[in-house]
């Protein structure tokens, strides 16, 4: 009789490593590149007019 021979699994165990450590490169650059998000660009023109507005009253500059 033949002997059932055992399935080799390890290419199945390299393949699950290599996408295991894309899948968390590609989650740290997202969480990396979080702090480069603009935010300036939610001000509106009147909040940015008032700062300024401010800021020359504070420097006692008069237009």
């Amino acid at each position: 009789m033949a002997e059932a021979q055992e399935k080799d699994n390890m290419w199945l165990w390299i393949g699950v490593i290599i996408a295991g450590i894309v899948l968390l490169a590609v989650l740290l650059k997202q969480d990396e590149t979080k702090h480069l998000e603009m935010k300036g660009a939610k001000v509106t023109e009147a909040a940015a007019q008032a700062a300024l507005e401010k800021t020359k009253k504070l420097n006692n500059v008069f237009e």
